[in-house]
């Protein structure tokens, strides 16, 4: 449940560069958001939108050299009700919260277990490092953890490695590792991209049941508007490394605010496409035309503007302003509210 007004995490004007030879790499450019307590924020953009580097900022993974945050506050009550700024902590504070009151799914659970370590040793560390406990009860916290996660004889698979289970085993196992603290808030970074539909959806379902039982909070981040759908309550579009659209996840998905999420919405398939008339066309998915621009190279204006067909010679002259178009649904468009009157003249049609 939401806690309204309670906020768990506040980002603010948030920047994180990667310095290259090439050039300077404004992978997150000025963006703000915040999480409740309880609340799941989904945040949604195709890939090189910023989404990743904006969570490991958040976690202070982003690598230095060649990434560094150089503008912005992140703003963390923990546990104990104390308010941080996690980019003025040292590393060894940042080490205290990370993994206990902050947790995060990472997208690849192969990539981010140890394959010569049981799975079982892996979130027992974790309790060992942040609750001080010693290595049997570290482990029967992990069997506890991998029962709670729903993974069968759990037993027996605390003391198996990694290649012994499958992917959505796998993922159950990052999952647990995540919650083995009890954390506050969950970044889960696209955790259900590898699995197939069936998995996904018994991920998802796990999730939800483990939100309402602990309360946490959920940073969830992903290029899926259908989990959007079933997962969020409020959701944030991203762009260029910008947040383009903010505002409840119903208001977004009927009315949107911003071509690019339009545009996002428009490439679902739904079931109407697959009802086929005989003798008539089939319906074609709809593609936002272009690439997602070279972050090297962004266009002065809207990052948006060279894909957008509403797109007018001012949308390139400055960066828009992220505003309230009403009721806390923000969005970076000069050209918002005509946009809105050409989609309901759509939808009327």
């Amino acid at each position: 449940m939401t806690h309204q007004g309670e906020v768990i995490l506040a980002v603010n004007n948030l920047k994180t560069y990667f310095y290259t030879d090439d050039g300077v790499v404004k992978s997150v450019d000025g963006v703000t958001f915040h999480i409740n307590k309880g609340e799941t924020l989904a945040v949604v953009g195709e890939s090189g939108s910023g989404k990743s580097v904006t969570s490991l900022s958040v976690m202070r993974l982003i690598p230095m050299p060649p990434g560094k945050i150089v503008e912005g506050e992140i703003l963390f009550t923990g546990s104990d009700n104390v308010q941080r700024d996690i980019t003025k902590l040292t590393e060894a504070d940042m080490r205290k919260i990370r993994g206990n009151d902050i947790a995060m799914i990472f997208q690849e659970p192969m990539t981010s277990l140890n394959p010569v370590y049981t799975v079982g040793d892996q979130i027992a560390e974790a309790v060992m490092l942040h609750q001080g406990k010693n290595k049997k009860d570290a482990l029967e916290v992990a069997t506890n953890m991998l029962r709670f996660v729903g993974i069968p004889a759990p037993e027996k698979r605390v003391h198996e490695f990694p290649h012994q289970m499958s992917g959505g085993m796998r993922q159950r196992v990052m999952i647990a590792m995540a919650l083995s603290c009890n954390p506050a808030l969950l970044i889960a970074d696209e955790p259900t991209t590898a699995l197939d539909v069936t998995i996904q959806a018994q991920i998802l379902d796990l999730m939800r049941k483990l939100q309402t039982d602990i309360g946490m909070s959920i940073l969830f981040i992903t290029h899926n508007l259908g989990v959007v759908a079933e997962m969020a309550d409020r959701v944030v579009v991203m762009y260029g490394g910008r947040v383009v659209e903010e505002g409840d996840v119903v208001p977004i998905f009927k009315a949107p605010r911003h071509p690019y999420t339009m545009g996002l919405l428009n490439s679902i398939p739904r079931p109407s496409d697959y009802e086929h008339v005989p003798g008539q066309p089939k319906p074609r998915l709809e593609a936002i035309p272009g690439n997602v621009p070279n972050p090297l190279s962004l266009p002065p204006g809207c990052a948006f503007e060279p894909r957008c067909k509403f797109a007018i010679p001012q949308c390139n002259d400055a960066v828009p302003p992220l505003e309230d178009t009403g009721h806390g649904h923000m969005s970076r468009c000069i050209r918002w509210q005509e946009f809105t009157k050409v989609q309901e003249e759509e939808v009327r049609a």
